[in-house]
């Protein structure tokens, strides 16, 4: 489902940035300023089907505490431009990445990546990429494997009609994404349908660390998380190749809804890894 993006923005109270892609796109970047000029800025990337509003409850905090944050709505959601559900290519998104990341480093003399769920996939390929350009990485509800159950399998003959149809059509979202609890589900910057070559791309199989990740990082899951165990995400973060790792569980947190204080941890992780200027 299309949706009008820039008569949406018009309404956007809060400060935002407009990322120009050299393929003649925008991409929308949610800002959260602190009172005064930062030298840390933190990137968020969101998870699927989501937006950048939804990480208020992070943003505006650390804010206060004087980091610079930022959320990108990927191409295709959000506020930003592009067929709904969709990815081009796995080029384009590595390009988009890069394209904001050297938007921000021109501001602030450190960044931050946080990815949260599908997110994850998201601020790994900017380690496998831009690597030299980050200096701490966040990663929130995420693992290899999920809870049994959680997603109900495709059939034989639902699978072959979205590759049928995919093969016509690459650009037509033909999978629907739906799980029990989800968010989002009244507001219209949410997606629930995607495009198959979207989801090869953001396929958690993939998912990869470079060599070695020289900076502090954190992973983190919900105590209450629908779709990862804790030992599931622990089993991913001693994956992680880094001597400057940590792993929280994260008090009465569910996958994407995350109650008042049960992100004291991560708070306090970034204050003792990371000196904001006086």
């Amino acid at each position: 489902m299309e949706i009008g993006v820039l008569k949406l923005r018009e309404d956007v109270k809060q400060p935002y940035e407009i990322i120009s892609t050299s393929d003649g796109k925008t991409l929308f970047l949610r800002e959260w300023s602190p009172s005064k000029s930062s030298n840390i800025a933190i990137l968020i990337f969101h998870g699927i089907t989501g937006h950048s509003g939804p990480y208020e409850m992070f943003g505006e905090p650390v804010s206060k505490m004087g980091y610079a944050v930022y959320g990108l709505d990927l191409r295709g959601h959000g506020l930003s431009e592009g067929i709904r559900g969709d990815y081009p290519s796995k080029e384009r998104l590595i390009e988009d990445i890069g394209e904001t990341i050297s938007f921000l480093k021109k501001k602030y003399a450190k960044l931050i990546i946080f990815g949260h769920s599908l997110g994850v996939l998201t601020a790994l390929m900017a380690c496998n990429f831009y690597l030299d350009q980050i200096d701490g990485l966040i990663l929130l509800s995420a693992a290899r494997e999920t809870r049994p159950g959680v997603y109900k399998k495709l059939s034989f003959f639902k699978t072959l009609k979205i590759l049928f149809s995919s093969l016509i059509k690459p650009k037509k979202p033909v999978i629907s994404y739906y799980r029990d609890g989800m968010t989002g589900l009244d507001d219209p910057l949410f997606n629930f349908k995607y495009t198959f070559r979207f989801m090869r791309i953001f396929d958690a199989k993939t998912l990869s660390f470079p060599e070695k990740l020289d900076f502090p990082v954190l992973l983190g899951v919900g105590e209450n998380d629908e779709i990862f165990t804790a030992e599931a995400a622990r089993s991913l973060f001693n994956e992680i190749p880094s001597d400057n790792k940590e792993f929280i569980v994260l008090p009465r947190a569910k996958h994407a809804d995350f109650p008042e204080n049960s992100l004291k941890e991560l708070i306090d992780w970034l204050n003792t890894n990371f000196k904001l200027k006086s």
